[in-house]
């Protein structure tokens, strides 16, 4: 088994599930045991300022949105860009914590790349293969992607992966998003 951590999975069309209907889910775990992914693109209306004094009593600098990662239940969870309060390295640039201490300490700061996470996404050992090979999901590289706006996210890699299955050859960063402005 090839490990997706740090791979971006893309909803399929065809995914209906309410908890993830045109998701962008970044895996940070992969292994035989199963796989741990939060979903970038479902920022909820409330920051982490607004909701920080029923998690700590120390000072929160962010005010940085809440996302909902995912239907399971767990602790406040961080992806952010500082390798020294790292927990798990998902890939270059993108770090995972939940240790209380690390995320006070991230809060604290004013660091651009952060994004706070309630909720993540959880699969069984062979449970997210069998819906890959169900067509449920696209795999992409994450890239740019992990900070980027969410608004249009989900669209934009899902045109982006059809574009390069169907057109191998086609470069999509040359592809601009408007066609009409060509």
């Amino acid at each position: 088994m090839k490990s997706l951590q740090g791979q971006l999975l893309i909803a399929s069309p065809k995914l209906l599930d309410p908890n993830f209907f045109r998701a962008v889910v970044l895996i940070v775990q992969h292994n035989d045991e199963g796989a741990l992914g939060l979903i970038l693109n479902r920022p909820l209306e409330t920051t982490i300022q607004m909701v920080w004094d029923q998690v700590s009593e120390s000072y929160c600098a962010s005010e940085a949105p809440l996302h909902q990662g995912g239907p399971c239940e767990g602790p406040l969870m961080v992806l952010h860009g500082d390798e020294a309060l790292g927990q798990i390295p998902v890939l270059p640039g993108v770090y995972f914590s939940t240790d209380k201490e690390t995320v006070e300490e991230i809060v604290s700061s004013r660091e651009d790349n952060v994004r706070f996470f309630v909720g993540y996404s959880g699969w069984g050992g062979g449970q997210l293969e069998a819906e890959i090979e169900s067509g449920a999901w696209l795999a992409a590289a994450a890239g740019e992607h992990v900070f980027a706006e969410t608004q249009n996210l989900w669209d934009t890699l899902r045109r982006r992966i059809m574009l390069m299955t169907a057109y191998p050859w086609l470069k999509p960063e040359m592809i601009p998003d408007d066609p009409s402005s060509n």
